[in-house]
């Protein structure tokens, strides 16, 4: 048998497909929906949550719920490591940044290859367009290697942060793994996103010429919010060509 919440939830959304809740539109409060609708909030509730799961409706604490607006898609190119300018530097987005300084442990010393126990840096940037976020970066560098004025968000930083870029120096190498994934709790709750949602999650590691991590950056993007291109070189053989 059906469950009433889905059919709330059904009616909700041809609601909103038909223009009835317009974008960035606040919904009736819970209370007067249920009502509305004859059912208790915790049914109500339930209703929403498929919305919210389905990408239309998003709950904003202490604000209320509100009618998504149709996510404008941003571009990583890979290779470099970088979000697409064009999409990445919209009037209507910005980036904030957060330094912390801490002893790397575990898997941040496996990522950076130092000692269990050394002093890095981790810059927490969060993109989002108005209201609504679309990238998370944790980029973590050895504390000797963070420039001067990256840890004052100085433009020249707070650009590249914009970017997703790499804040260091260039790097001599870039090593990416991609993986399409559920988000960590923490993932969850800074992109507004549930926790059955899919995110593209993209662990990019750089070295200098002696080979020596430079910066390791953990990117997380929900998955209809983001389109990765990677480009591919042919690598030809020196030792055939001469044969």
């Amino acid at each position: 048998m059906r469950s009433r919440h889905h059919d709330i939830a059904d009616d909700l959304r041809q609601q909103i497909t038909a223009g009835s809740f317009l974008p960035s539109e606040r919904l009736p409060s819970e209370t007067a929906l249920a009502d509305r609708y004859k059912v208790s909030t915790v049914t109500l509730r339930k209703a929403l949550a498929v919305l919210q799961r389905d990408g239309l409706v998003e709950k904003i604490h202490g604000k209320g719920n509100f009618v998504r607006r149709p996510h404008r898609k941003i571009m990583y190119v890979g290779g470099w490591g970088t979000l697409d300018p064009w999409t990445a530097t919209e009037p209507d987005s910005r980036v904030t940044i957060h330094s912390t300084a801490l002893q790397a442990q575990a898997h941040l010393a496996t990522l950076l290859k130092v000692p269990t126990g050394s002093p890095v840096v981790e810059f927490t940037c969060l993109s989002r367009e108005g209201e609504s976020p679309h990238g998370l970066a944790r980029v973590y560098m050895p504390h000797d290697l963070v420039p001067p004025g990256a840890l004052d968000g100085a433009s020249t930083y707070r650009e590249a942060a914009t970017r997703f870029a790499f804040l260091g120096r260039p790097p001599t190498t870039a090593r990416e793994a991609v993986s399409a994934r559920f988000p960590t709790p923490e993932e969850a709750s800074a992109l507004r996103i549930g926790h059955t949602s899919v995110v593209l999650s993209i662990t990019r590691i750089a070295t200098d010429l002696t080979g020596r991590v430079i910066e390791a950056t953990l990117l997380a993007f929900p998955g209809d919010r983001i389109d990765a291109v990677f480009t591919t070189h042919h690598v030809i053989d020196e030792r055939k060509s001469k044969g």
